[in-house]
């Protein structure tokens, strides 16, 4: 008898050119992980007002918050050249 081959997991991508779309994406993200703002927040080591602020789209977030907020759900930034 043959192994089982592993679970595929499905690979989500949010490409992203606007902070409020980045908000919407990983409130996207977040949300499929059924985290709530506060878990997420308490995860994160942040305030659960600047997550909601972040998936707003709301004032400046900082470099530090948004790679904090992404390594809390798993996630990292790819960087790419637009197509043209």
């Amino acid at each position: 008898m043959q192994p089982k081959p592993p679970k595929s997991t499905k690979s989500i991508e949010a490409i992203t050119r606007a902070p409020d779309q980045l908000g919407q994406a990983l409130e996207r993200f977040r949300r499929l992980k059924d985290l709530s703002q506060s878990s997420l927040a308490m995860s994160a080591g942040i305030r659960q007002a600047t997550v909601s602020n972040t998936e707003k789209g709301l004032g400046k977030t900082e470099i530090n918050t948004l790679f904090a907020i992404c390594a809390a759900l798993g996630l990292e930034v790819v960087l790419r050249e637009r197509p043209k």
